[in-house]
């Protein structure tokens, strides 16, 4: 059954602040293979000109895709989260994030859309510091894939 186009635009409630610490910066960088040192010595980070470490690009991915997740759990919107992959992502950075960063996410349904019985959920997550600073928006795509007919 497609999903409710009437969804399209609907915004969710910012998530509760997530901390940004220098260790789950090293850990992700570690993860993905990224050496570099902005990632896990402030002081290379300050000689790039940034208060402390930075994160890897894609590590706001972990805080966006949990709060995507509040999409997904909506009963409402009737996701058979069972079927679901994930699609495509992408971010657009204003700033890089840091260590110390206080980040809440606010996610809206971008579009709804059905091709081949498959469901396709577009979620948009705005991602600002504690002091109301836009800091990234990243797009997160949904593929619901259609159910096997018995």
């Amino acid at each position: 059954m497609a999903l409710d186009q009437s969804f399209v635009g609907r915004s969710y409630p910012p998530t509760d602040p997530y901390e940004v610490g220098r260790e789950k910066i090293r850990e992700f960088a570690e993860a993905v293979g990224d050496a570099n040192p902005a990632y896990t010595d402030p002081e290379a980070a300050k000689a790039l000109g940034h208060p402390d470490v930075i994160a890897p690009p894609t590590f706001v991915f972990a805080i966006t895709f949990k709060a995507a997740g509040e999409v997904v759990a909506d009963p409402q919107l009737g996701l058979d989260y069972s079927r679901v992959v994930h699609g495509d992502q992408r971010f657009v950075h204003r700033r890089p994030v840091r260590a110390g960063d206080r980040l809440t996410v606010t996610s809206t349904i971008e579009s709804i859309k059905s091709l081949a019985g498959n469901d396709i959920l577009d979620v948009r997550g705005e991602v600002h510091d504690e002091a109301g600073e836009h800091v990234v928006t990243a797009w997160t795509k949904l593929v619901a894939r259609a159910a096997e007919e018995a």
